[in-house]
């Protein structure tokens, strides 16, 4: 590795929900001298220090992009579709598979990939994990099945270059103004109007056994990146923001109110916008949000030296007011 005031990070992704907000934290950080940001479509935007790269990790040669590189940060998802799982499996998991090899033979020095409180096994709500938590997914949705396998093959790449420093992040749901637009084209569909959602328009929160999940803001999030890429640490760090996200609490994002509702219905009514292709979200997504465990962030903490600037509440309501000011960026993903 290059000295460490000097690095080279490359960021796949780069012009994300995610990814914006790590090339963003990498440029504030002084240890970084080059950003090189990899993603399928150049954007219009030019942060400092940092060059893009087209590049499809599914296909194209990420060997040559990656010589000369000191840190990879893998962030590149697609969510999108889950009517053909397929598909994101061949980009999500055999292209991940891709980039940890590249970075393998280009003898990148450090990897630090993005997984997510998604990875985790069904677990508790009112006592958070640590990051040795089994990390076994919920089988019936994609996106869990996805980040569990990954989490896998990861443990053998480890086993198989004990010479790469490997970081996980496992990051809860995460948010900003910024992608609002670009979230609200994915899991909510072009047939919900994005006016809709604000107080005047949610009279009620269903309150649902299990739902309780932990949200973050993105910039909070690229900071936790940022130090993971500059630093020595190793192993995975759960990151997330206080409070857990209960129904309660979207109440109050929404100035709403609280009404107790069985999970059957509502699942009934959105595995039927599913397959009617009125919402892209499939109903199995719900399966396991319902189910994912609350992190312990102490790690994070005391081992990066990371602290959320924003509560989960105030992640929330940038997101909400976010989908009703159309919030959007100057990269192709998040682009309104």
């Amino acid at each position: 590795m290059n000295d460490s005031t000097n690095l080279t990070v490359l960021v796949t992704g780069a012009t994300g929900n995610l990814g914006t907000s790590v090339v963003d934290a990498l440029t504030r950080n002084p240890g970084v001298a080059k950003i090189i940001g990899l993603s399928r479509r150049a954007p219009t935007w030019q942060p400092a220090r940092t060059t893009f790269v087209e590049a499809d990790i599914a296909e194209d040669d990420l060997v040559s992009a990656f010589a000369g590189v000191d840190v990879v940060i893998h962030l590149a998802w697609q969510f999108q579709p889950t009517y053909e799982p397929s598909r994101t499996w061949d980009v999500n998991v055999l292209g991940a598979l891709r980039v940890f090899d590249a970075a393998a033979k280009a003898q990148v020095p450090s990897l630090v990939y993005a997984s997510s409180v998604g990875a985790y096994a069904p677990g508790p709500k009112d006592i958070p994990v640590q990051e040795d938590w089994p990390t076994h997914g919920w089988p019936g949705a994609a996106y869990t099945r996805e980040k569990s396998y990954l989490e896998r093959a990861l443990d053998s790449f480890e086993l198989e270059n004990p010479d790469m420093r490997v970081v996980r992040l496992r990051p809860g749901f995460v948010f900003k103004h910024e992608a609002s637009t670009e979230q609200r084209r994915l899991f909510a569909g072009p047939f919900v109007p994005p006016q809709i959602v604000r107080p005047a328009f949610v009279p009620f929160v269903p309150s649902m056994p299990g739902l309780v999940f932990q949200a973050v803001h993105s910039a909070d999030v690229g900071e936790a990146f940022s130090k993971a890429a500059t630093t020595k640490a190793q192993g995975a760090f759960n990151i997330a923001a206080e409070p857990p996200v209960t129904a309660q609490v979207l109440a109050d994002v929404l100035d709403a109110r609280v009404v107790p509702i069985p999970v059957f219905p509502v699942r009934a009514l959105l595995a039927l916008l599913w397959k009617l292709r009125i919402v892209p979200t499939s109903p199995d997504l719900l399966d396991a949000v319902l189910r994912i465990p609350v992190m312990d962030t102490t790690r994070a903490r005391s081992e990066l030296g990371w602290e959320p600037r924003y509560s989960s509440a105030e992640a929330l309501s940038e997101f909400v007011r976010g989908i009703n000011e159309i919030g959007d960026a100057p990269t192709p993903p998040l682009s309104a």
